[in-house]
């Protein structure tokens, strides 16, 4: 029976790379998602399994045929604890990915979702997030050796040296905060003035100090 299988990279590791477009209002660039590593093949990993090149490239290739046949592929912030796609932590939606060797590389879109507005703060506030593959598969349990391997999504994680620093953490300190649900409603309207944005912002890296996480 195929397993559940997730991988972290950190922002390091991952290589990853801001991704800026010009602003629609001609007010000069601003954040679009990021690309870089999304996962590691033909060596052994933190997880002690191994991954080999035929079967990343195989995964990726399903992901851009996905994608290709107009399906959206979805990201969350943190790691669920299943395969499942949850609406409500939606934070991006892969772009493409692409295999260089043995390596899977990626693009992510972030989305104006609550989490999408959350990581796109913190990203322009300096955080480091990294990004963990979640997909599934069969392991040899003598060599580690994976077979089968599928890749769901990519989700956007916190630095494994910081823990704290999951959006989760933002998320549920903005519910807790005095007028937290007024800026996360704030944050589902895109739309909302360049004042209103700016203000959720600041109270948003309020919040970052406060829990102490700002990026190293």
């Amino acid at each position: 029976m195929a397993q559940y299988l997730k991988e972290h990279l950190s922002f390091t590791q991952a290589q990853c790379q801001l991704v800026l477009e010009d602003a629609a209002d001609g007010s000069g660039k601003k954040l679009y998602g990021m690309q870089g590593i999304f996962i590691e093949g033909d060596k052994r990993n933190a997880n002690e399994r191994i991954y080999p090149g035929y079967e990343i490239r195989r995964a990726v290739d399903t992901i851009n045929e996905q994608i290709s046949q107009g399906h959206s592929v979805l990201g969350e912030v943190d790691h669920p604890d299943d395969l499942k796609i949850n609406l409500d932590r939606v934070s991006h939606m892969i772009d493409k990915m692409w295999y260089e060797g043995s390596t899977g590389y990626g693009k992510l879109k972030l989305l104006p979702t609550p989490m999408g507005q959350l990581v796109k703060t913190m990203l322009d506030s300096g955080v480091k997030l990294g990004v963990s593959s979640r997909g599934s598969g069969n392991v040899d349990d003598r060599t580690g050796h994976v077979s089968d391997f599928e890749i769901v999504t990519v989700d956007v994680v916190a630095q494994p040296s910081a823990p704290n620093a999951y959006p989760t953490a933002i998320y549920e300190g903005l519910l807790n905060h005095k007028g937290g649900q007024k800026l996360l409603d704030m944050f589902k309207d895109p739309a909302k003035s360049g004042k209103a944005q700016r203000y959720v912002k600041e109270e948003v890296m309020r919040l970052i100090r406060g829990l102490k996480i700002e990026g190293k």
